[in-house]
């Protein structure tokens, strides 16, 4: 079996693949301050509660935008899975070519949803991941990683009108049934979910035409992907899964029959 852990900001994704199927996924928050034999425990409760022997783990694969955590994360494994993991990192084979300025510049999250969208659904593609930060990203139909934009993530955005505007609550963030707001609460929900869903397609339209081309897929992903794609007249595939994907391709490049 291989185990695939996506790092992000706010949470972790792990994946476990018996081949190309994966047999378990979850979700646990990225917490820098947890130790090695935490993390290590963790991640064998996980398994054993599906009925996962962490015997049956062969590989492990990992991607990372937090460095702080990868310390603990890196020695769990070797200690209690006795494997070294395969890192995304500059040097491993992912058949992206990278045309930003400064390649080490990119988010190895952005490079392994590239690979996963460019196997699941071909190219050209365009990448939204709706997680800390909202990103999208372009891949030619030669597999080249042409740039991206980013810009602040939804729940970040709904807690600094929470944190900086003393008169406005925290709010839970659905898609209102008016977009005219008759509560505080409505108001803060009508702007935030179609202020986003306004975003997305004005940013992916404009991308389309610099690209230079209307047959081009979206796809998105992250926590929030299926709430603005129920809205969004752009997005037309929601993979929330795209970075395991992703990972697990990559393993199989880079892995030696």
């Amino acid at each position: 079996m291989l185990l695939a852990i996506d790092v992000g900001n706010t949470n972790s994704a792990i994946g476990v693949y018996q081949g190309d199927t994966l047999v378990g996924n979850w979700r646990v928050s990225t917490t820098k301050e947890r130790t090695s034999d935490e993390t290590g425990m963790l991640l064998i409760s996980i398994l054993q509660h599906a009925g996962i022997s962490p015997a049956q783990v062969k590989d492990v694969i990992m991607c990372s935008v937090v460095p702080p955590a990868m310390h603990s994360i890196i020695n769990a494994i070797k200690k209690y899975f006795r494997i070294n993991p395969i890192l995304v990192e500059p040097g491993i084979k992912t058949g992206i070519n990278i045309k930003y300025e400064n390649p080490r510049e990119v988010g190895t999250d952005k490079i392994v949803n590239a690979v996963g969208a460019l196997k699941l659904y071909g190219g050209p593609v365009i990448i939204v991941d709706f997680g800390t930060a909202t990103t999208f990203c372009a891949v030619n139909r030669k597999g080249d990683y042409l740039g991206g934009i980013i810009s602040p993530g939804i729940k970040i955005s709904a807690e600094a009108l929470f944190n900086k505007a003393s008169m406005l609550p925290r709010i839970e963030i659905n898609k209102p049934k008016h977009i005219i707001g008759r509560t505080t609460v409505n108001s803060m929900q009508s702007g935030i979910f179609y202020g986003f869903v306004g975003q997305t397609d004005y940013i992916v339209r404009l991308m389309k035409k610099e690209m230079s081309g209307d047959n081009i897929k979206v796809v998105a992903t992250g926590g929030m992907a299926n709430l603005i794609a129920s809205e969004s007249t752009m997005i037309d595939e929601v993979n929330t899964l795209l970075t395991l994907e992703g990972l697990k391709a990559i393993y199989q490049m880079n892995s030696i029959v």
